[in-house]
């Protein structure tokens, strides 16, 4: 069959390409080829397409970034013509003509960096908190001495009348939380427990109006507004309106805080708060996070940036609370570490006991407060484990029993600041029953009436919302007077690593079920491309009735179906790993699911954007325009499976560019003549589309890879000659083997095959960076690791296979040194263009540990930078958090999470490993970087799950590791840090990457663009552009005109040279810039 086709890459901005694993070859853990070159690929993202109105108000919102703002709404406004007209001149804006070569990047670029680009970062972390969380670690002793009745805590005691002029002010705010998938689906508890719970609800609060009532989870309350009927619904609005029932935080899901990206807490939140102001005309404005396993500043950032004033957090550091408690610090405000004022700042309640239940909300004693947890009176299906049960509340106890609890009140509020006090009642899937509902509600209000009828208790005690609680306590704290000062400190930093006891550090999680990790990454980079392409075609689709035959309505519910799984998967047993198999499967398969809709609608949407003739447009759901490429891609280069090496690629100018043809391996000596790899340079326009040209011809620009097998002498290995590539069989020797750019040298150990060396061309110096792999297994007391928890045996065992088969690939675009150990695959690849590319190495590991028992495997890279005890992880890909690696904690307490990036450095240079997915990560040692990257555990580890972790799957791991050279010290002990402009970027490529899609260049189909370029020039380098997403309409399920533009303004340390970069564009010369939507 002769193969001519034309290639579309569609990239999400000049900066915004990065590399890419398929759903389907995670698992298998090989490329998934094709036979024939009539195969379905892959595709990534990027477009803006955005109202007037939209960038007026992102203008007021940033009046200070003038430059900016006239940028993007030149660029908008560029779009809208461009549109309009089909571009009618597309090689006026063709990016593959002027500044750009042909060929490879050969011009050495330097991005120039204005001082004010520097003065964010410059000037961070010198704000004055007063309290920093490092310090706060420095100080405790993490000792665990028995406490008492509050057996983490301390006795406490007070004088009866310290209310005597102010009387103790308790809200009591009854709550029932409920996961969204854990020991059962989110169907399944949906069905079982939730629904009616809230139909209770409906009931039960219009019985007597002193009853409060709040919910948090929007894709469950969502999911029962839609099957009760219309007087419900009023009764509700009406709850709402009388302020009985509150909606708080109002997200899709309570989100983890630590795997989950910044990107998901955003989509969550939106898609929850969209609806509750389209459904209920409701908008939160507290933040309740009572169950996710530590917490991290940037979702408190995002509650911030969403208009919220209070919230409150539950699982922190058992020593953390502690000490907290006894400088009365539970309540503060929390400010983010890089704030140079107080914009930021947001009022949080941290619970101080062990948990949300009843029997640690009342007060410091759980055998009194579980006395108050009307649920579990005798007769019912849950007791107290301190074995005296909660009594009925009657004129013969009355008295007594209310003694008994305003004691644990005046106790608990004796920790806080003010006289107002929060008493959460509830626990998981509480109030199911409408017996639980009288027992705690009628209960409770004897014991109210009693105690507000005497005065002498000097108490005013009533159910609450949390904004009832929040108004009280900003009134005694004096907050609403603009002048006076605060009586509650300001706190930056984080809550991470959480220990609920002991040494139990819930530090596995982070790694836990690596590949459903893995997943949620891959379906955010498929959706930002799907919401930016569709908000494009949706403005497109507009402008005749030819085009009207495109699915809009049809795709916006699969969006909306994409954005509320990824949501659901963001929640706190889901992305964390720590739910029972059959509901990982659940949404596994929400996930797939997802990912093919969304290539329905990328597909879909370019094919309106590259037709040059819109008149030509037809949609056939059967026979799509284009198609997904089954291949991954590598920041601007793209490599995809043809079914002939004779192959030549033509840019959108028309001229041949180089093409690298390497085989597709069957197995590890035997190459595939089914299939090629070809891979090739691309240079997009932003936000736009470039197509690319396939041809097969006799003689063409490609240039064929050569292999070398090494192996050792007993490993019987036969290698097959090939009638295409050169392949070579070498024995094992203790001579290196070496890879080069223009960038730098690597030395590979001969006998192991792992990297042991780089010499940085710039300087010419020579860094020891040895690449090791390790094993952790679990301790042998009765405690061991499970999916919360990381309980090591001790340090970590070398993995040991001194001499595995390797395969040397040298290419004319890129190299690699492939590993084939027992338990995983490891390649390092190099690329050989300037720029970008060719500045870090490209790190993959296919992880199989199925046959492990109570193992984990971790990735070591040990170097010469001189660390010492300090490392950076990022939160969220938000931001960067300095941590100290603590001799007086034990090894699971020095896991920290990492979303995107973790780094160490010295005053010389700064090595930054880049990840495409969340895993756990440490440097124990200096100038250490060691990261989990799967786990396999046989037993439960006392959390409630149940069950270890023996579902593992053959999973793809993806890194980048950036080695720079730094220009100046750091300020020791500084509370910031932050990537540079390289990092940023390198970060951005790998976890957007640019998607291919196909279609054949075949008599009778329409004629396409060479390009479509959206915008008249690039973004700026430092801004990313997180999101354009069309808003749902207010008066039906589809699409509305407005969409929401949402962008990031990153803050970057300018110690760092930026020569050769290869970013043709400029930066915001300091004008900082939050999220605007």
């Amino acid at each position: 069959m002769k193969l001519s086709r034309q290639f579309t890459v569609f990239g999400s901005a000049i900066f915004c390409v990065v590399i890419f694993s398929l759903y389907l070859m995670l698992d298998r853990g090989h490329f998934d080829h094709p036979k024939s070159p009539r195969r379905e690929g892959t595709f990534p993202k990027g477009q803006l397409s955005i109202l007037q109105e939209k960038i007026d108000h992102l203008e007021r919102l940033l009046a200070e970034n003038n430059e900016i703002i006239s940028n993007i709404r030149d660029s908008v406004i560029n779009l809208s013509e461009s549109v309009k007209d089909g571009q009618r001149n597309p090689e006026a804006v063709n990016f593959s003509q002027g500044s750009f070569s042909e060929l490879l990047p050969s011009a050495l670029v330097s991005l120039t960096i204005d001082p004010e680009d520097c003065s964010f970062a410059s000037k961070s972390g010198s704000q004055d908190s007063n309290v920093q969380m490092l310090d706060v670690y420095n100080i405790l002793p993490f000792d665990n001495p028995d406490g008492g009745v509050w057996k983490q805590g301390f006795d406490i005691t007070y004088n009866e009348n310290e209310w005597d002029d102010e009387p103790l002010q308790v809200f009591v705010v009854p709550h029932s939380h409920n996961d969204p998938g854990w020991l059962k689906t989110f169907d399944d508890y949906f069905r079982d427990q939730t629904q009616h719970i809230l139909n209770n609800m409906v009931v039960k609060l219009q019985e007597d109006n002193n009853r409060k009532f709040m919910w948090s989870e929007i894709s469950y309350f969502s999911k029962w507004w839609d099957g009760i009927d219309s007087q419900k619904k009023d009764a509700v609005k009406r709850l709402i309106e009388d302020g009985q029932f509150e909606i708080v935080t109002g997200g899709w899901v309570m989100p983890d805080e630590a795997s989950a990206h910044y990107f998901a807490l955003i989509d969550q939140l939106i898609e929850g708060h969209q609806w509750l102001e389209k459904t209920l005309g409701v908008k939160p404005k507290s933040g309740w996070a009572v169950d996710p396993f530590g917490h991290s500043p940037t979702m408190t950032y995002l509650l911030k940036r969403s208009g919220f004033s209070n919230m409150v957090i539950q699982r922190v550091h058992y020593s953390v609370k502690k000490y907290f408690a006894t400088q009365k610090t539970l309540e503060f405000f929390w400010r983010q570490n890089w704030d140079l004022g107080s914009s930021t700042d947001i009022l949080c309640h941290m619970m101080p006991f062990y948990s949300y239940d009843v029997p640690h909300t009342c007060g410091p004693d759980p055998k009194i407060c579980c006395q108050f947890d009307f649920k579990r009176l005798p007769g019912g299906r849950v007791s107290c484990p301190w074995r005296v049960p909660p009594e009925a509340i009657h004129p013969g106890n009355i008295q007594h029993r209310a003694w008994m609890i305003l004691d644990q009140y005046r106790k608990k509020s004796k920790l806080f600041r003010t006289k107002v006090l929060l008493a959460p009642l509830g626990d998981d899937f509480r109030y199911s029953e409408s017996s639980e509902w009288d027992q705690q509600y009628q209960n409770y209000q004897k014991l109210f009436d009693f105690m507000n009828s005497h005065p002498e208790l000097h108490v005013k005690a009533q159910f609450g919302t949390l904004s009832d609680y929040f108004e009280a306590l900003r009134k005694a704290g004096n907050l609403e007077e603009k002048n006076s000062n605060s009586v509650f400190p300001v706190l930056s930093g984080d809550f991470f690593t959480y220990a609920d006891r002991d040494n139990h550090y819930w530090s596995g999680y982070f790694t836990s079920r690596p590949f459903y990790k893995r997943l949620d990454r891959v379906l955010e980079s498929y959706l930002r491309a799907a919401e930016m392409l569709y908000s494009l075609a949706l403005v497109e689709s507009k402008k005749s009735d030819k085009m009207n035959a495109f699915p809009s309505v049809d795709h916006y519910k699969l969006l909306t179906e994409a954005r509320r799984n990824l949501g659901l998967f963001q929640h706190h047993d889901a992305i964390t790993g720590t739910s029972k198999d059959w509901v990982v499967v659940d949404y596994g398969t929400r996930l797939f699911h997802s990912l093919m809709n969304l290539k329905r609608v990328i597909t879909d949407s370019a094919h309106i954007l590259i037709l040059k003739d819109k008149d030509t447009y037809s949609y056939n759901p059967s026979a799509p325009f284009l198609k997904m490429v089954s291949s991954p891609t590598y920041l601007f280069l793209v490599s995809v499976y043809v079914n002939s090496p004779k192959v030549k690629v033509l840019s959108p100018s028309g001229k041949p560019i180089m093409v690298q043809v390497s085989g597709v391996w069957d197995g590890r000596t035997t190459v595939s003549h089914e299939a090629y790899q070809i891979s090739f340079m691309v240079h997009l326009p932003p936000l736009g589309l470039g197509v690319y040209q396939l041809l097969e011809v006799l003689n063409s620009e490609m240039f064929l890879a050569d292999y070398n097998i090494y192996t050792s002498g007993g490993n019987n290995v036969q290698v097959n000659p090939d009638k295409v590539f050169k392949i070579k069989e070498m024995q094992n020797s203790a001579d290196d083997i070496t890879l080069e750019n223009s960038y730098m040298k690597l030395w590979f150990s001969g006998i192991s095959g792992l990297l042991k060396k780089i010499n940085t061309k710039e300087d010419g110096k020579n860094h020891q960076i040895k690449m090791e792999f390790a094993w952790y297994g679990t301790t042998s007391n009765r405690d061991k690791s499970g999916a919360y928890l990381f309980l090591p045996d001790g340090e970590a065992k070398a993995f040991i296979r001194k001499d595995p088969p390797k395969l040397f690939t040298h290419g004319r675009i890129f190299s690699e040194v492939t590993c084939f150990f027992l338990h995983l695959t490891h390649t390092v690849r190099l690329y050989k263009v300037q720029g970008l590319e060719g500045e870090s190495l490209e790190l993959s590991n296919i992880v199989d540990i199925r046959g492990e028992y109570n193992r984990e495997i971790a990735m070591r890279i040990s170097s010469d930078v001189n660390s010492q005890n300090r490392f950076y992880t990022d939160l969220n890909g938000y931001q960067i958090q300095p941590r100290v690696a603590m001799s007086k904690l034990p090894l699971q307490a020095n896991i920290y999470p990492m979303t995107t990036m973790a780094y160490i450095q010295d005053s010389g240079v700064r090595l930054t490993l880049h990840s495409a997915q969340s895993l756990g990560v440490t440097s124990l040692k200096s100038g250490q970087l060691e990261v989990i990257m799967d786990r396999r555990l046989m037993q439960d580890d006392n959390r409630g799950l149940g069950q270890g972790l023996q579902d593992n799957k053959i999973t793809a791991n993806l890194f980048r590791l950036l080695l720079e050279r730094r220009n100046e010290v750091d300020e020791v002990g500084s509370s910031v840090s932050f990537p540079s402009l390289l990092s940023h970027t390198t970060s951005f490529f790998i976890n957007h990457p640019v998607i291919p899609m196909t279609t054949y260049a075949e008599s009778g189909v329409p004629q396409i663009l060479n390009t479509f370029s959206p915008l008249t020039s690039s973004m700026p380098c430092d801004m990313h552009v997180v999101n354009l997403r069309t808003i749902q309409s207010k008066v039906y399920s589809g699409p509305s005109d407005e969409a929401a533009l949402i962008l990031h303004r990153k803050g970057l340390d300018c110690k760092f040279s930026n020569k050769d970069t290869g970013l043709l564009c400029s930066t915001t010369q300091g004008k900082t810039g939050d999220f605007v939507s």
